[in-house]
């Protein structure tokens, strides 16, 4: 009889070993998984927030190029102008 508890006893020990010690990693798996992919997600809105302002930064210069152009074509069209009234003037 008291083997028989015993032999219980042991199968239950056993079966907790071999169900508990897996699921214990399991759980230590999950853990640091979600742990990981907390930080992917702040890495993620980090860079989505760098990338954003880099698009700002980017269209604020190139607007600022565009203008610049735009201000030394008609500066050169105006050079352009008085050239051709020189050149008329002189022959005519």
């Amino acid at each position: 009889m008291e083997w028989t508890a015993f032999e219980t006893l042991a199968a239950i020990a056993a079966l907790f070993l071999s169900i508990g010690v897996p699921v214990i990693r399991l759980n230590s798996s999950i853990t640091k998984l979600t742990v990981m992919l907390e930080r992917v997600e702040q890495d993620v809105a980090a860079n989505r927030t760098a990338l954003e302002q880099q698009r700002a930064a980017a269209r604020a210069s190139h607007e600022k190029l565009w203008r610049h152009n735009e201000e030394q074509d008609a500066q050169l069209q105006n050079h352009e102008t008085r050239l051709r009234v020189l050149e008329t003037g002189k022959d005519g």
